[in-house]
């Protein structure tokens, strides 16, 4: 039973707050410690299909994702350099009775925040994990500038560089994958499908689909690379890098990177999946674990 159950959760992104929801609406007391000075989503859209969609009802927050987000007819693959259509698997017609969503980042944070609030989730902000130590019968946070903090159970959802996740398994820092990403948001023109596209090349592709009732449009382009030194997500560049690497590919995909006004670019880095996910009165999920 988790009724009156104290659990203390690692960070207030999308997995760290799903998971203090979840727990709850089954009756635990739940507070969550986030880093950061506010609960905010940095990145841009996200594409949530139907079994996430499924996640979100059990929530009680799948109704409000409908009304808000728009939904997504179809996902279109093209030769980014010809600029011929591949193919498109037509989502409405081939499962018109499932939904697939296309998200803004911020939107679902801000949702999943108001719902974890109401159910009574106490959340923290500016409060930075340094350490843990995990004992017979409860976990000890080390808190900058707050010293020791007693927790009887412990979510560890801070995401890459999880502190619960280098208690469980080690030092070990993660990998270059060899592809970046820039990531931006333009202001839509009116006539963009409500769609996913996605444009091919070699070493190279380039994602888009509308967001906020097709007021913006989501980009993600990625490039393989050999090296990449910097880690995080808030690298920004300049734009003319963006279109300089993208200057091969067809007239649609290049006058939609002529709209971008700013982007930020990230090297995408992974570790290998956790060996453990969980020890005594401890559990990592989402990207902790692996």
């Amino acid at each position: 039973m988790l009724i009156g159950q104290p659990v203390t959760i690692l960070g207030a992104g999308i997995g760290g707050l799903a998971a203090a929801i979840a727990l709850a609406i089954r009756g635990a007391q739940v507070t969550v410690l986030e880093q950061a000075d506010t609960v905010r989503e940095v990145g841009a859209g996200i594409q949530i299909s139907p079994n996430g969609l499924a996640v979100l009802d059990a929530l009680g927050v799948g109704e409000e994702m409908r009304a808000r987000c728009l939904r997504s007819g179809a996902v279109t693959l093209i030769d980014g350099v010809s600029g011929r259509q591949v193919i498109r698997m037509d989502l409405l017609a081939q499962r018109p009775q499932q939904t697939f969503l296309l998200v803004h980042r911020a939107d679902i944070v801000a949702i999943l925040h108001d719902r974890a609030r109401a159910l009574g989730v106490k959340i923290e902000t500016t409060t930075r994990i340094t350490g843990a130590e995990i004992g017979p019968d409860q976990v000890t946070l080390e808190i900058e500038g707050q010293g020791a903090r007693p927790a009887e159970f412990v979510v560890g959802a801070g995401g890459l560089h999880s502190v619960m996740r280098r208690v469980l398994n080690g030092p070990r820092k993660p990998f270059f994958t060899g592809q970046v990403a820039w990531r931006a948001v333009v202001r839509a023109k009116g006539d963009e499908p409500q769609e996913a596209r996605v444009f091919m090349g070699p070493g190279r592709h380039m994602v888009s689909y509308p967001l906020r009732d097709g007021r913006e449009v989501n980009i993600v382009a990625v490039e393989e690379r050999a090296g990449w030194v910097d880690e995080g997500w808030n690298h920004e560049d300049d734009p003319a890098n963006l279109r300089r690497a993208f200057a091969g590919f067809a007239a649609t995909p290049r006058a939609l990177l002529e709209r971008v006004e700013r982007v930020n670019i990230w090297g995408l880095f992974r570790h290998p999946v956790a060996d453990q996910w969980h020890k005594g009165r401890s559990v990592i999920l989402g990207d902790a674990a692996h």
